[in-house]
């Protein structure tokens, strides 16, 4: 029987900014059974796809991403903000409410037809997911899915992922 993950995930009203419910995973990465029910689930969707590769974005994404790797005896790929990793990397950049953000990865991380899961906590408007998409495609990567724990899907994130196979566990 699975457990409900939504009993561990903690609704944090006028976080990070006025108006703003935010979903806090952390009770649910804290709860030994709850964790590993997470990483199961994300593991029965994503071992259909034959994924060489986890790609996670810091900070949470880290946490699920690496354990999901691990789970499918997999790779990793951390994607981070400028300036964080020491070699030559590519970048994406996406839109926020009020400018623009970047992330980057190692030059080197995806070998040319790898096939990749891009993993994070939540699909909110999509913005950060669709630029770890253009990073994989940028080395010539397959994305085998977007894979999420949490779906804002009044937020409509799932339209810039247009054409991806997107999957995620619950729904708000």
């Amino acid at each position: 029987m699975s457990l409900d993950l939504r009993e561990r995930i903690l609704d944090v009203p006028n976080f990070p900014s006025e108006g703003i419910v935010f979903k806090d995973v952390m009770p649910l990465l804290a709860d030994r059974e709850y964790l590993m029910e997470t990483i199961r689930l994300l593991a029965d969707w994503a071992r259909p796809r034959e994924p060489d590769l986890i790609l996670g974005a810091e900070a949470r994404g880290f946490i699920f991403g690496g354990a999901l790797a691990y789970e499918l005896e997999i790779g990793f790929i951390a994607a981070r903000k400028p300036g964080k990793l020491p070699r030559e990397t590519v970048e994406a950049t996406y839109a926020l409410e009020y400018g623009t953000d970047s992330l980057q990865i190692h030059r080197d991380a995806v070998s040319p037809g790898a096939r990749v899961i891009v993993l994070d906590d939540v699909l909110a408007t999509g913005g950060t997911a669709k630029a770890k998409v253009d990073l994989v495609e940028q080395l010539g990567g397959v994305v085998a899915g977007a894979l999420f724990v949490i779906e804002l899907t009044f937020l409509s994130g799932r339209n810039r992922l247009e054409g991806y196979d997107v999957h995620s566990l619950i729904q708000y």
